[in-house]
């Protein structure tokens, strides 16, 4: 049901864009071309609503497929739901590059979540020994119940502990364990959080399986969108060894899917659709803690000036590229994480500049994609000297945001400067103007094909596809 909105919203959008595409020429002295009307209809062609179907099917499969959300709020609605993944998507559509540094950040994060639960408390699983645990703990000082990281001995070998695998570690990061205390919610814990209660005595080990918190159904629908994103690229393939024109709507949906592919590897183990936390009760005998993570929102959201109201459109920008984890009142209200959270807020670890040199790399890749219609056969000359300025700003802007993530890492530049949140501030900008202007240019040039581009290669339709 949570699907049908959007569902119904992508279906009108798709039916409004043979009408914007049937408009006549602005221009009567172009390059001759192709019309939509004049396109042959036997088996080895294709249409213009073939070519529309086939990457809107490939970019929601994409989308939709890759998009891992967190857990939601308590009290939220399927609408509130459905709004947090049809924002995610839209992101995923207008800076991919970025939902990579996002997704490397939550997969280190988790495995690094489940290496220290499992070095904490795996070894008491595996042992059959008491005096095993004695000799992990050697080292650790004696606890007091609450301001020891560690726990006493005693504590420890009288617990049966399960290994986590990295779909815990995910789960956990993903706001999967709510802290009740005398039977009324307080607030999402962290893994280090819950790690530390547990080490305190104050909290039991959750017990939690990893097929209960394994997604139904997830691996086919991941292998759907896998055979279909196959099947795009393999038939790309086949028309370039043709000398068949390539749509810039095609290279558009080449460029999101060939990030795509990273996403689903990085997110294969992450859970999908997990509607509800699991809940840990604090213990009575042990005092309610004085404050957790997720209770207090940032500083930023006060607003208490004009200029605080600027620089609200690089909070995204920040939470993708793990400068910042932006906690607003709202998710404190609703006892979630952030939607764009869900990994280890720590700019100045090495592991963020590896992350973000990976995002360099992807900010290279899918802006180097639209170099393809470089030589594309326009309907105006402008047209076509726009689609290349476009491309060679989308590129510096897509650059830009990983190098500054790298400076403010080094400690180079302050995330809190004016500095800092002009330059995110004018990136963004930047690079959300061109990828309006992308995808006006791209409806534009479905008016006017050119040749060949209805043209298919017949062998590519028998593989199964949407």
């Amino acid at each position: 049901m949570a699907l049908l909105p959007f569902t119904s919203t992508a279906i009108l959008l798709l039916l409004c864009i043979p009408f914007v595409c049937a408009l006549p020429p602005f221009n009567r002295t172009s390059a001759p071309t192709l019309d939509v009307t004049d396109s042959p209809s036997s088996s080895c062609n294709r249409t213009l609503w073939d070519i529309i179907w086939s990457c809107a099917a490939t970019i929601f499969a994409c989308t939709w497929t890759i998009v891992h959300p967190n857990i939601p709020g308590m009290y939220e609605g399927r609408i509130a739901v459905c709004s947090h993944r049809l924002f995610i998507m839209v992101l995923a559509l207008i800076a991919p590059e970025l939902m990579i540094t996002w997704a490397i950040l939550q997969f280190l994060s988790a495995r690094e979540a489940t290496k220290a639960f499992n070095d904490a408390f795996g070894a008491q699983a595996r042992s059959d020994h008491p005096e095993s645990t004695v000799e992990l703990l050697s080292g650790f000082a004696p606890s007091d119940g609450r301001t020891s990281p560690h726990p006493s001995t005693a504590y420890i070998s009288g617990r049966d502990f399960g290994e986590w695998t990295l779909t815990h570690g995910f789960f956990a990061w993903m706001g999967g364990f709510m802290l009740y205390i005398s039977g009324k919610p307080r607030a999402t814990l962290t893994p280090e959080e819950l790690m530390r209660f547990i080490y305190e005595g104050s909290l039991d080990v959750p017990d939690i399986e990893e097929a209960e918190i394994e997604s139904r159904g997830d691996g086919l629908s991941k292998g759907i969108a896998v055979l279909q994103l196959w099947w795009f690229v393999l038939q790309l393939v086949a028309r370039y060894i043709r000398h068949l024109p390539i749509t810039l709507l095609e290279v558009d949906t080449l460029a999101i899917v060939s990030l795509a592919c990273i996403a689903y590897c990085l997110w294969w183990k992450k859970p999908k659709d997990i509607q509800r936390p699991h809940h840990v009760h604090w213990k009575a005998t042990a005092p309610p803690p004085s404050a957790l993570y997720y209770e207090k929102a940032n500083q930023e959201f006060a607003l208490n000036s004009w200029h605080d109201y600027l620089i609200i459109p690089s909070y995204p920008l920040k939470s993708l590229m793990g400068i910042a984890v932006t906690i607003s009142p709202r998710v404190v209200r609703e006892r979630r994480i952030p939607s764009l959270g869900g990994y280890k807020d720590n700019p100045h670890d090495y592991k963020q500049v590896i992350t973000l040199l990976s995002g360099f790399f992807s900010a290279v890749v899918y802006g180097g994609a639209h170099f393809l219609g470089w030589n594309y056969l326009f309907q105006w000359h402008m047209e076509q000297m726009l689609w290349r300025a476009v491309s060679i700003f989308m590129i510096s802007a897509s650059v830009s945001l990983p190098i500054f993530g790298c400076l403010i890492s080094l400690r180079i530049l302050l995330s809190d400067s004016w500095i800092t949140k002009f330059a995110l501030v004018t990136i963004a900008f930047i690079y959300i103007a061109t990828r309006v202007i992308v995808i006006v240019l791209i409806t534009l040039s479905l008016r006017s094909l050119p040749p060949g581009a209805y043209d298919t290669v017949a062998w590519t339709t028998f593989i199964p596809h949407i």
